[in-house]
């Protein structure tokens, strides 16, 4: 950011709507006049335009390179004047005239030319005023308000559309043609709301507060208008601040002067998106600026993070440390231009910004990926194996040897506990030769590939009802407390339980029994998360601030003598201790070979761990603001594949902080998902085999799907008693399961039709 030109009024312009264009900029002189300086060439003299018996409160410039409208308003009149026509009147030695468009419509607060430049909306502090420049006539008056207006602006895809906002803490959505309110806001605010902003590329509306708070919607057909996400600027500028930290890996913290700790308001000023003009189908508008009191904050909608931030008392240069109002050009090049009052003292400043300098920020630490990019260390857990004892009896000489008192190694029953037999033998003389039975048509279906090109699984098609079952199913788990982690080998031939009782058992398909149980007292924690990894060669699980990385063998075998003797045998390979003081969450991938482990903390950090190496190789603090209670990779399938930096892609949630979507190449959040009710109930989510679907759970009685690509939710699943509290999308077809608070299950496919 670099000041081109600061003046010195004769007056205080903070809280005043001042103007500036790619060409012109503009402010009062002695209450009454105007003084317009040309931008490219500073040192010429001012145009001084004379019209207004009343002190100007408001101007702003039209939205055309030519000719170039200035509209400034008073309590007398509300004037149009064409800029470059004055100049020439003035060179000619006239007085510059400009089109009364409004008289004495009282204090004029904001003004707003339509994007055709056909149109002003001049707001007082009782009503919307729509003025042609054209035929000097008042269009229409719109009033509803319960509070003071303190901005309005023309929706630029349609111009018959407004948008105001007010101190009574909400905004309305006008119909210029029926001039009716067609949608109006809950109060959002214990502020009043200052001004809006349109997102026309994502259709979008951005409404900012006097408190720091930013609200996001999205604009749908009929004027249907539905929360995406809410913004606030005082948290993300503290979560800006670590993350800053951490990537310039600063040691100490306390040389931060006593203004780092003293919390200031920080108003929405100006809401402007820099690329607004450009091509939309050639940009990501997906980020926005905001102008605050104490400089300038580039947001990331798409992940609803800070990108940028320019802070005034960071840069020497500027004389201004606390702006009263801004006001911002269009972009010029790759340079754009910020007109900014100061709030204490009567003073301007242009400044002039490079588009390079609000690049998002990159993380310094070296680029991660799932993929394994050098063989495992020679010393490294992952070469451990598991040695078995081989059963040795050796013979003594010229004893007798042990001898089976039977020849079989299983004795039948004697009968004792039989009752009586009641029918005696009779021979079957009507006995049929059973055919063999049909192959199934299906047995191939699951070898066939995914559909990934098809829709969500939106249609419900089976309900199942747990509720009955509880008891059956705490009796089969062997568990003496909740079942918190369960999860299938990749060979689907085992799988894992883990529960609160401080135990984890390995289960076979064929038996009702568990083939490994680890307990009684190995673990002093609850078990937050366990599975098989490293392609079913180890059990991984985590339990207080450690991993733990377990090889195993399976052996169901027994006999009738030794029959609660289990020949299953595990043994610990290694056990590593994170810097959290307890383990939330956990995963890693077991379709492939892989180092990495993500590890989520109760200090609400992110830390990769790398198996091979036995260590943290990065951590990203302050992920969400709570503590993670699911981490969720995209581990595709065996049936679909992906792009290899797909797998790089994982989601986490928190309580309150929505659902996050996280690159492992740069540790960066790329996407935020904040349409779904998350409140008090840990909801979990899931991503699809085609890696193009994201489902969640929601604590409003629905399941809700996501276009990975896009923060707005495709779907909304209805039809659920309960809070949604688990997702899981089927790895062969495309099909959701979701599962409830109350204990029932719903199966959701892409259409009807039978399996």
């Amino acid at each position: 950011m670099k000041e081109k030109l600061s003046l010195i009024c004769d007056r205080l312009l903070s809280h005043q709507q001042i103007a500036c264009c790619q060409l012109f900029f503009g402010i009062p002189h002695h209450g009454k006049d105007l003084l317009i300086y040309n931008i490219l060439d500073l040192q010429q003299k001012p145009l001084l335009l004379i019209g207004h018996h009343g002190v100007v409160s408001a101007m702003t410039f039209g939205n055309a390179m030519s000719p170039v409208l200035l509209c400034s308003a008073s309590d007398d009149y509300i004037i149009v004047w064409d800029v470059q026509k004055c100049q020439k009147q003035t060179q000619k030695g006239e007085l510059p005239t400009g089109k009364v468009i409004g008289t004495l419509l009282g204090k004029i607060i904001h003004l707003s030319f339509c994007f055709c430049d056909e149109r002003v909306a001049a707001c007082t502090e009782a009503a919307i005023y729509i003025l042609s420049p054209k035929t000097q006539e008042t269009q229409s008056r719109l009033t509803g308000h319960l509070g003071p207006l303190t901005s309005a602006e023309f929706c630029p895809w349609n111009e018959n559309v407004l948008i105001s906002t007010s101190e009574d803490r909400t905004f309305k959505v006008w119909d210029l043609n029926t001039e009716t309110v067609v949608y109006q806001s809950f109060v959002l605010s214990a502020f009043p709301l200052l001004n809006v902003m349109f997102l026309e590329s994502e259709r979008f509306l951005i409404v900012g507060s006097a408190d720091g708070q930013v609200f996001c919607y999205s604009i749908g057909d009929n004027h249907k208008f539905s929360p995406v996400t809410k913004l606030d600027l005082q948290k993300l500028e503290k979560r800006y601040k670590v993350q800053r930290r951490n990537m310039s890996h600063e040691a100490e913290v306390g040389e931060s002067s006593t203004e780092d700790k003293v919390e200031t308001s920080k108003p929405i000023l100006a809401l402007f998106c820099p690329l607004r003009n450009k091509n939309i189908n050639e940009i990501d508008n997906s980020w926005f600026c905001i102008g605050s009191s104490d400089g300038l904050y580039v947001v990331d909608l798409a992940t609803s993070e800070l990108s940028k931030v320019l802070f005034f008392k960071e840069i020497s240069s500027l004389s201004i440390n606390m702006a009263g109002a801004w006001s911002i050009s269009p972009k010029f090049e790759n340079t754009m231009l910020v007109l900014v009052s100061s709030l204490f003292t009567p003073r301007v400043a242009l400044m002039e910004m490079c588009l390079g300098d609000l690049e998002k920020i990159e993380n310094g630490d070296e680029g991660l990926s799932v993929f394994p990019s050098s063989p495992p260390l020679h010393r490294s857990s992952l070469n451990t194996e598991l040695k078995m004892k081989e059963p040795s009896n050796p013979k003594k000489k010229g004893s007798v040897q042990e001898q089976p008192l039977v020849f079989h190694s299983k004795v039948k029953s004697s009968g004792y506990t039989s009752s009586p037999r009641q029918v005696m033998f009779s021979p079957k003389t009507n006995a049929q030769k059973k055919s063999p039975p049909k192959k199934s048509k299906n047995v191939s279906s699951l070898h066939t590939d995914y559909p990934a090109e098809d829709a969500a699984p939106t249609i419900p098609c089976t309900d199942l009802s747990l509720v009955n079952n509880q008891v059956l199913c705490l009796q089969h788990s062997g568990h003496d407390k909740p079942v918190r982690s369960v999860s299938w080998s990749l060979s689907r031939q085992y799988w894992l339980s883990a529960s609160e009782d401080l135990s984890l058992r390995m289960w076979t398909h064929c038996s009702s029994e568990p083939a490994i149980v680890m307990g009684d007292g190995m673990f002093s924690k609850p078990i937050r998360g366990a599975q098989f990894y490293y392609l079913d060669k180890f059990v991984l699980l985590g339990s207080g601030p450690s991993l733990h990385l377990y090889l195993y063998n399976v052996d169901v075998t027994s006999d009738d003598i030794k029959r609660y003797h289990r020949r299953s045998v595990f043994k610990l390979a290694t056990r590593l201790k994170t810097s959290s003081t307890e383990i939330t969450a956990m995963s890693a991938i077991n379709d492939f070979l892989s180092y990495i482990v993500l590890v989520c903390g109760s200090d609400r950090s992110i830390q990769v761990v790398d198996m091979n190496r036995g260590g943290v190789a990065s951590t990203m603090a302050e992920a969400h603001s709570r503590s993670i209670h699911c981490i969720t990779q995209n581990k595709g399938s065996r049936f679909c594949t992906q792009t290899s930096d797909s797998y790089n892609l994982f989601l986490t949630s928190a309580i309150t902080d929505g659902l996050k979507l996280w690159d492992l190449r740069t540790m960066r959040c790329v996407r935020r998902y904040d349409s779904h009710v998350i409140r008090c109930h840990p909801c979990f989510s899931s991503i699809s085999p085609c890696g193009r679907f994201i489902a969640t759970g929601s604590e409003d009685n629905c399941a809700y799907i996501y276009d990975i690509r896009s923060s707005l939710h495709l779907h909304k699943l209805h039809r659920h008693t309960d809070t949604v509290l688990s997702v899981s999308f089927n790895p062969a077809k495309p099909e959701l399961l979701t599962g409830t608070l109350d204990g029932k299950l719903r199966l959701f496919q892409t259409n009807s039709r039978p399996d």
